[in-house]
């Protein structure tokens, strides 16, 4: 599949299981320049996953590395491409030296001397480093993962006989509501920042003015993970509200303008963007992500199934002169999966008209 251009901010519309996520989640892959922490949480965001057992017979589930490549087929050979501009990404099945397998990563167990050991060969630009899969070989094929567990979170890069390539800042929503840790980790970073009120102006959009402003509070230790809650203080009022209270159209508006804020000079992913968001607010959502997306620099791409989305998507993208927006719809035919662009002067006729874009 082929989309020819990217908007500011894009907006991908089509039918279930066409493929848009699987856009968002090659844009992640290739921003993370084939990362393996990025694949392996791909896979088990997905529930992609298959029992393995350790080096002390203990079952774990680990990820189904052959759900990356079409028809989760892992053969000699088996790749997939991503490119952008004159920029390409290829991650393929290879075969890795046990020499190498161990200079690159010190995780296998019981590597025997004649050994070739089963791995995703990444290559991006002119430099190329090896992932391995952790699979020893038995009479069923290379099904058994055996690794020293203890060494499994070691950073490959840290390893390599070169620094792997800058990855781009790339950040993740949807299609739920953000966490609790989540936002705490955006607002963090973004509070010290004047984009901390223009968050809390998107907030407004929804509560109204009587909104004085919001904090994260909490614990935010260690040992006391996951105990910090966004909490809203209100005009004339000594008490606080949980953010969550207010319903899920409050949590987003004001998350997605956080997550602008930190993807300041990066690329932000936002599966089922409508998520939460009311039919009357739609043009309001829309125009705080375009002109955010201009003033912090983010690239944005967001998926929907909603004409209300779309319409409001429309609109402000014609408003909005100085940023740009595109709607990409996926089609499925015999040939493939098909990208058709609408441009936003096509985009303002199909609002007005009510032609289905979707």
């Amino acid at each position: 599949m082929s989309i020819p251009r990217l908007g500011r901010v894009t907006l991908l519309a089509g039918k279930n299981a066409v493929g848009k996520t699987t856009v968002l989640e090659a844009v992640r892959v290739f921003a993370s320049r084939g990362e393996h922490e990025v694949l392996s949480d791909l896979l088990t965001g997905r529930d992609e996953v298959s029992i393995a057992e350790d080096e002390d017979g203990v079952s774990r589930s680990e990820p189904d590395w052959p759900a990356l490549f079409h028809g989760r087929n892992l053969t000699s050979g088996t790749r997939f491409a991503i490119r952008s501009g004159d920029r390409v990404l290829v991650v393929k099945e290879d075969r890795v030296a046990p020499e190498e397998a161990i200079r690159i990563s010190r995780l296998f167990f019981d590597v025997g001397e004649s050994d070739h050991v089963r791995a995703l060969r990444v290559t991006f630009d002119d430099q190329e480093w090896a992932l391995p899969l952790l699979l020893e070989h038995d009479v069923s094929g290379y099904n058994i993962l055996s690794f020293r567990r203890s060494h499994f979170k070691r950073r490959f890069r840290s390893l390599l006989n070169q620094p792997l390539p800058p990855q781009l800042t790339c950040n993740s929503l949807g299609p739920g509501i953000l966490t609790n840790a989540d936002l705490a980790r955006f607002w963090d970073t973004v509070a010290p920042t004047s984009d901390d009120e223009r968050a809390t102006r998107a907030l407004r959009l929804v509560l109204g003015e009587g909104v004085e402003r919001v904090l994260v509070v909490g614990n935010g230790t260690i040992a006391h993970r996951g105990t910090r809650q966004a909490v809203v203080k209100l005009l004339n009022s000594n008490r606080s509200v949980p953010l969550k209270s207010f319903g899920d159209g409050a949590l987003r508006f004001y998350g997605v303008a956080l997550a602008l804020a930190y993807s300041n000079n990066g690329v932000l992913l936002m599966d089922e963007v409508e998520n939460g968001i009311h039919h009357s607010l739609q043009e309001d959502y829309w125009r705080m992500v375009l002109q955010a997306a201009l003033h912090n620099n983010v690239q944005v791409l967001a998926t929907t199934h909603s004409w209300d989305c779309v319409r409001g998507f429309a609109r402000e993208a014609a408003a909005n002169d100085g940023v740009e927006g595109v709607l990409i719809r996926l089609d499925r035919d015999n040939r493939g999966i098909r990208a058709i662009e609408y441009s936003e002067e096509e985009l303002a006729v199909a609002a007005r008209q009510n032609i289905e874009v979707r």
